[in-house]
């Protein structure tokens, strides 16, 4: 790596702006960091093999999620046949037994309509079948899902791509599935954006970056020049939004996935930080700096044109709307500690929702609304959770040395995060990742990712 690679180890801001950032984000900072389906892919459905029993409706689903949460469902995902077919069934058997509510089971490919004796021998709820060929560049999956119990094909469909799509074939599947089985819709042909972490502990390199939301197909989207932090995707377009340190000014910038083209985002007399998508994608809200404070504006993406939204005089930030783009929620050191206020999306008067031990932060909503979550930071150690939007029903669903960034799937059932470990001296032992849990508190797991932080999921096949 090139020293020029490297971002400054002492950003050239001043000392309030300085003080400013590391309120808004938090240990890392104060202990120094330096018939289309998707694109692509096309899906046509397939007919009830005749011998079977009729193909089942899309009614609703006779498991639900907390039913599978206490009893997993099992389900057999045998390789469908060559190198595709093993990597489009492994995939699927990640996604469905990466998020803890199926259990599934090897097991033969039949041929033609299966043996459901077979299978029920295995402990088997439903059963995968289908084929993978290859040919002219292009590739097509046969996809069947059947009740084991019942006889019944729930679902048939054959996809067509390129040779290049077998993972992403395979996600669609485990988002049909699981809506199949549990009525909701997946998240695992989805996307995570988040910060690369490098280097020293004293002297990181900090890269843009992003991969499929089992940690497969990494990739940097920023070269590591400068500090980079909190990227956002964008609920209705292929953009994302951060905050770079470039010429050693923090501002919030956007990227266009599509182009690599990216833009300086407002023109604030400060440095803006923490921005958020509105949920029609038409504006990004978020902080910047005024004297001593930080206000929340919102920017409107067509015209430009700025807003503010808050003026209290206090340092306000982490802004981020209800789905219905009514409310927001966000971070304020007013009553003197920061705390969770909420308020109209139009501004007006905020109302604190945060009354637990400690100081809290990073509050995102849930893409249900039934939801907020959040960082709280008590007696040195910090915890995520989650609480009502009217503050009650708070509970903490993991603690540690750092747990930080939440991000919510798109159906609202896993929460990603940042986990950081403590440093021995010269930085030993300290490590940095993006973990899920189930919004329950239920089946944490780390996300094979490398150093990493500040996760942002995408929406549906995002």
């Amino acid at each position: 790596m090139r020293p020029c690679d490297l971002p400054p180890t002492s950003p050239w801001i001043s000392d309030t702006d300085a003080s400013l950032l590391a309120t808004h984000l938090g240990r890392r900072m104060l202990l120094g960091t330096g018939g289309g389906i998707a694109a692509g892919i096309l899906a046509a459905p397939l007919s009830a093999l005749a011998q079977g029993a009729p193909a089942a409706g899309p009614g609703a689903a006779e498991i639900t999620v907390d039913q599978a949460r206490t009893a997993p469902i099992p389900i057999v995902i045998p390789a469908l046949g060559g190198d595709a077919g093993a990597l489009v069934s492994s995939v699927i058997s990640g996604d469905l037994g990466n998020c803890g509510l199926f259990s599934p089971i090897s097991g033969s490919l039949p041929v033609g309509v299966p043996d459901f004796g077979t299978y029920k021998s295995l402990g088997a709820r439903a059963l995968v079948s289908g084929s993978a060929t290859t040919g002219g560049g292009g590739l097509r999956v046969e996809f069947r899902l059947w009740d084991v119990l019942t006889g019944q094909q729930i679902q048939g469909t054959a996809y067509t791509a390129g040779a290049g799509d077998a993972r992403k074939i395979a996600h669609i599947i485990a988002d049909v599935i699981y809506e199949r089985l549990l009525g909701e819709k997946g998240y695992f042909n989805t996307r995570i954006a988040y910060i690369a972490r490098s280097g020293p502990r004293e002297h990181q390199t900090t890269r843009l970056a992003i991969m499929d939301q089992d940690g497969a197909n990494s990739h940097y989207l920023s070269g590591g020049q400068w500090l980079t932090l909190t990227p956002r995707f964008s609920p209705t377009s292929d953009q994302l939004a951060f905050m770079s340190y470039a010429n050693n000014r923090p501002r919030v910038y956007m990227l266009n996935l599509a182009t690599g083209r990216q833009q300086l985002l407002g023109d604030f007399e400060g440095i803006s930080f923490a921005p958020r998508f509105a949920p029609d994608g038409r504006a990004v809200i978020l902080s910047a700096t005024r004297g001593a404070g930080s206000d929340i504006y919102s920017v409107d993406l067509v015209t430009r044109a700025k807003r503010q939204i808050t003026s209290s005089g206090a340092i306000d930030t982490s802004p981020c709307y209800s789905p219905d783009g009514s409310q927001i929620v966000f971070n304020s050191d007013r009553g003197g500690s920061p705390q969770l206020y909420i308020m109209s999306a139009g501004g007006g008067d905020a109302r604190r929702i945060s009354y637990g031990n400690g100081v809290y932060g990073s509050p995102v909503w849930s893409p249900r609304g039934d939801l907020i979550a959040f960082t709280r930071i008590a007696n040195g150690s910090f915890s995520l959770g989650v609480m009502a939007p009217d503050g009650t029903g708070e509970r903490i669903m993991t603690q540690g040395f750092t747990v930080e960034s939440p991000t919510f799937c798109p159906n609202g059932r896993v929460i990603a995060f940042c986990r950081q470990t403590a440093a021995g001296a010269g930085g030993a032992g300290f490590s940095s990742g993006i973990s899920t849990v189930d919004i329950t508190g239920f089946h944490e797991r780390a996300i094979p990712a490398g150093g990493a932080s500040d996760p942002a999921w995408s929406p549906l096949n995002g």
